[in-house]
């Protein structure tokens, strides 16, 4: 298996930061396979969401329907509401398996690897790419 680790900056809001440039290049000419991307963070997870034409917005808006950032939640330290985004990993998991054929990542046609971050108190972010080879 192969593995490596990038330091992705999602800044002080909640933010959806596409990924998929990054674990392209991870793959890129790597054969067959499978490839595992994880945030180890307790805050953050990933989606496979289309990118540009506002979903990324949208998916913001639904975490805020969903989870609202209100001071009700149990967790309390950092800022107001920050429970609701250690709540967030069991809607949107900190991980995802892809197949790669051919050094390249079977996205259908207006998927992307997104972050979604909605923790402003952590500026960056680490995600972890790893490839076992087919």
């Amino acid at each position: 298996m192969r593995t490596e680790t990038i330091t992705v900056r999602t800044g002080g809001s909640p933010a959806v930061r596409d990924i998929t440039r990054e674990a392209e290049q991870f793959v890129s000419g790597a054969g067959d396979g499978l490839l595992h991307v994880f945030v180890p963070h307790a805050t953050a997870g990933l989606a496979l969401i289309e990118t540009g034409a506002g979903s990324d917005d949208d998916l913001l808006s639904a975490i805020d329907d969903l989870l609202p950032a209100q001071d009700k939640w149990r967790h309390r330290h950092g800022s107001p509401g920050h429970g609701r985004d250690h709540v967030l990993p069991a809607w949107i998991p900190p991980y995802a398996s892809l197949p790669v054929i051919d050094g390249r990542i079977a996205l259908g046609t207006w998927q992307s690897i997104c972050l979604v971050d909605p923790n402003g108190d952590n500026p960056t972010r680490q995600v972890r790419f790893s490839f076992l080879a087919g």
